[in-house]
Order: structure tokens, then sequence, then C-alpha cells
């Protein structure tokens, strides 16, 4: 029986799931830990959990045995069939859980061993720099983080939860989008506040970790001497960040204690002065509870635009608005580019990377232009084209689009843990 490991990101309304062979790991030990990226069985999601839920498989190799009929299948390339199907299942994140594994190891990848599961877990605090094997104490630290990371904490432990109920003797490993910034240097991680707040854990932590870490593995591919040097990764998507790496490890970054710094992004209103937040409490008096409600979920792009959260559809949109908040975005993302670039004390790489950074060349181009006084150069037929280099031969610095593997990360990650290896 194949031995398999799942990785699982679990939003509100969303679980991205990727199923790893882990062929060669033993149940309690690795002799070493992956040198490669591993084996993908199947990749997919989830959508609309509380409302209509709908299942897509986005990969499945064809020599893995199935209990799943052909019909409904459709070829997608040599190696892999997908599925794009409404389910029947109850709503909320149990029964969705309860569905996936049962629909996967029990339908879809017979003959297979589920050894362990990797979660992604926002929001590792001070004490959680490392990825961790997850048991009762761990579950109430990670609690206490929910009001730094509001939109997505409570639904990765609820994840985490679903899961030991259904299999109690399952290794859960807790792998944190924090961690990748730990070796931050001092000046990128405090606030000018009394050292005392420092001490507390008030401080920067920076966050899509996990994404950074996949850019930085595969810059040593595909750009070994940025990966050597510097290079500033733009993680644009629903949530947006940009992070400065120094030989691979993270040196700067755009998003501070909480998930809601630096970029303006789908909802979240991204960097903000404070005063306007005493301003608001002041004025207009309401909760804390109101408060937060407006800077995460009313907030970016459609409280800009007031028309949609969703980048793609304000680019389509005619409405000057919808323009007004393109442009912010485009503005901010280069502010905070050169800002990095600054940190790093230049530039030999520019990524861009997240659902908008890999997929809108249009925003792409805004950005570049933008960054012209710091001979960065994009080449218009490349970027449109969806190349992965897109600069100029006489750019300053490559300007690359990478598609980034978080599930990837958390794979590697749980089959180090497995080893008693640090990551």
């Amino acid at each position: 029986m194949g031995k398999v490991l799942l990785a699982l990101n679990a939003g509100s309304s969303s679980i991205k799931f990727t199923v790893f062979s882990a062929e060669g790991v033993k149940d309690s030990s690795l002799q070493s830990p992956p040198q490669e990226a591993l084996p993908v069985l199947a990749r997919g999601q989830i959508d609309g959990i509380h409302n209509k839920p709908r299942l897509r498989i986005q990969a499945l190799h064809n020599d893995v045995p199935t209990n799943r009929p052909a019909s409904g299948w459709r070829q997608a390339d040599g190696a892999s069939i997908g599925i794009n199907q409404a389910v029947t299942i109850g709503e909320g994140h149990d029964a969705v859980i309860e569905f996936l594994l049962e629909y996967l190891f029990e339908q879809l990848l017979v003959d297979h061993s589920l050894i362990a599961v990797g979660h992604r877990i926002v929001h590792g605090g001070q004490h959680y720099s490392a990825p961790t094997r997850i048991d009762a104490q761990v579950i109430a630290a990670l609690e206490s983080l929910i009001p730094l990371a509001p939109l997505h904490q409570p639904h990765n432990l609820t994840a985490v939860r679903s899961i030991a109920q259904l299999q109690p003797a399952l290794p859960q490993i807790a792998c944190f989008d924090t961690a990748f910034h730990r070796t931050l240097p001092p000046e990128a991680r405090m606030f000018a506040l009394p050292n005392e707040f420092m001490q507390k854990g008030v401080r920067r932590y920076g966050f899509h970790g996990l994404s950074y870490e996949s850019i930085a593995q595969q810059l040593t591919r595909i750009d070994p001497q940025a990966s050597m040097g510097r290079a500033v990764v733009a993680h644009l998507g629903s949530g947006a960040s940009v992070c400065g790496l120094l030989r691979g490890h993270s040196h700067a970054t755009s998003m501070g204690m909480t998930p809601l710094d630096g970029l303006p992004m789908a909802t979240r209103c991204g960097n903000l002065d404070p005063g306007v937040l005493l301003y608001l409490l002041k004025q207009n008096g309401g909760s804390i509870a109101d408060l937060q409600e407006l800077l995460y979920t009313r907030s970016g792009l459609l409280g800009i635009s007031g028309i949609s959260s969703d980048m793609q559809q304000l680019l389509e949109s005619e409405h000057p608005n919808a323009k007004q908040a393109v442009d912010y975005f485009a503005y901010r993302a280069s502010c905070e580019i050169a800002s990095i670039a600054t940190a790093l004390e230049g530039m030999d790489a520019l990524v861009f990377t997240g659902g908008i950074g890999q997929n809108s060349h249009v925003i792409r181009q805004c950005i570049c232009a933008r960054l012209k006084w710091l001979g960065i150069s994009c080449d218009s037929a490349s970027n449109q084209s969806g190349e992965q280099l897109i600069s100029h031969l006489e750019s300053k610095a490559r300007v690359w689009v990478i598609v980034t593997d978080e599930e990837g990360v958390i794979a590697n990650q749980v089959m180090s843990l497995l080893g008693g290896k640090a990551c």
C-alpha cells in the first residue's frame, strides 16, 4: 500500500488540497529530508463550503489506481485527468473535511495509506518558527493568535480539529507562514514603541512565508545569481505582500504584526496611518468588532472601487472607481518593491507570483513602468505571451513570473519533521 501525505490550505469558503507520494518514508522516521519535489498524485480544491460545494481535481496521475468511473472525467494531458463537479455534502468545514478524506482515500486513491497531514497556519507568533506537530497545547496557543489573523487562523484550525476528530492518531503538522521570516534582522522586526511591547511579542512577523520559501527554492534553479544575491518577490493575490530575499532568506517584508499591513488587498486596507483608527473610534463610535470588519472585509480594492474585490473584474470595468483601485494597487506595489530593494541595498531580480502576479500581465506592466527609475525594463511581448522571464536584456534586474507552490513546501516540511530534522 503506497504511503501519501496530504497538504491542506483551509480558508473561509474553500479548502485547497494536494496529495503527495511519500514512498520511502518510514512511519516514524526518515533517513534524510527530501532534496527534490515530491510526486503529486492529486491536487484540487473544494469551493463554496457554505453554499453549494463544488469539487475540482486539477491533477491526477494516470498510474494511480482509482475507483472512480470513467464517465465524468476528461483527459487533461498525457499525465493527468481532471474533474469539476458539484458535490452533495453538508455545509461547513467538518462535513467538507470528512467528505474529502473519504473521497480521496476510499474512491479516488485506493491502495494508499495517509501517514500525515500538513496544514498552512498563517500565524505562529513568537513561539513557533519551524514546522510543529500539532497537539492540544499547540492548538490552544494558536487559538490565542486568532485576533492577529481573523480571516485565516480560525479556518486553518477548524480543519485541524476536524481531522483530529475523524482520525485522532494521524500526525498533523503545522507549517507557518510567519516562520520563513525568522531571519529578519532586528531593525526589520521592530516598531518604534517602548521595548516592553517588543518583549510581549508586539513586532513585525511577516506572512506568505510558504510562498516565499517556494520562490526561494525555485530561484536556485531558475536564477542562481539572484538566489545567492538580492531578489524582491511580490506575492500579489487576494492577499498581497512583498519580501526581500538576501541569499535566499527573508531580509525585509511589507507585512507587519498582522496580514492586514502593507499593500492594499482584495478587501483589506493595507498600510494605514494609526491616527486614522483613533479618529474613526472617536468620531464614529462603534466597537472594535465594527472596526475590524471595516478594515478586513470592506476595504482594499472593494472599498476603493465600490464594485468588486476581484482584480480581473476591475480591469474589465470602465467605471472610474475601478480604474482608481487598479492604479492605487499598482502605485502601492511599486512603492513597496522600491522600499524592499532599499533594504536589500539593490535588486538582482524581481519576481511576480500569486494569483494576480502570475496571471495579470496588465498589473505587471503597470508596476514595472513605475520602476523604470530603478532600471527595471519589462518586455511587453514576453509579458503578454506568458513567458517566465519578462525583462528586457538591458534591464538592470531580471524580472520573472514564477508559479508558487505552497503545498509543495508544506509537504517537504512534513517530510523533514517526520525525519526529526529542522527545516
